[in-house]
């Protein structure tokens, strides 16, 4: 494994991403249908604006009591993501993903190039490459 690798060879570049207008039911289900943990999401422009993770959702069901029906059907995604963003280009190298995952406290990072999303890179993208190990 080089380190300097650039993480335009490592990031998933098919990269499922939601509006911030979207429901929690649509985050819900998009979780439930995708085998992943991460979720970027989009402004009107399709600038991101946002990181919705699975613990994300677990935890605003975990207080789903505290909500009248009407008001936990209107939950929108821009209502609970994460808005204060940690982003890489494409030409970043994978030893700077593995020392900004080191010192904080995620495990996606979102890959853009010009301000538009273009992939992401987890934690487990870098154990795979670390390994040379086969993608399930």
């Amino acid at each position: 494994m080089d380190p300097k690798t650039p993480l335009r060879d490592v990031m998933t570049k098919h990269v499922i991403a939601l509006h911030e207008d979207d429901s929690l039911r649509i985050v819900d289900k998009t979780f439930e249908k995708h085998n992943f943990r991460h979720i970027p999401i989009l402004d009107s422009r399709l600038d991101i604006v946002g990181i919705i993770s699975k613990e994300d959702i677990l935890r605003l069901i975990s207080v789903r009591k505290e909500f009248t029906d009407k008001e936990f059907g209107s939950i929108k995604a821009r209502d609970f993501m994460s808005r204060d963003l940690v982003m890489a280009r494409p030409e970043d190298s994978v030893e700077m993903a593995a020392r900004i995952f080191a010192r904080n406290h995620f495990h996606a990072l979102p890959i853009v190039d010009d301000g538009k999303l273009v992939g992401m890179v987890t934690t487990q993208d870098l154990i795979v490459f670390a390994f040379g190990l086969e993608r399930e």
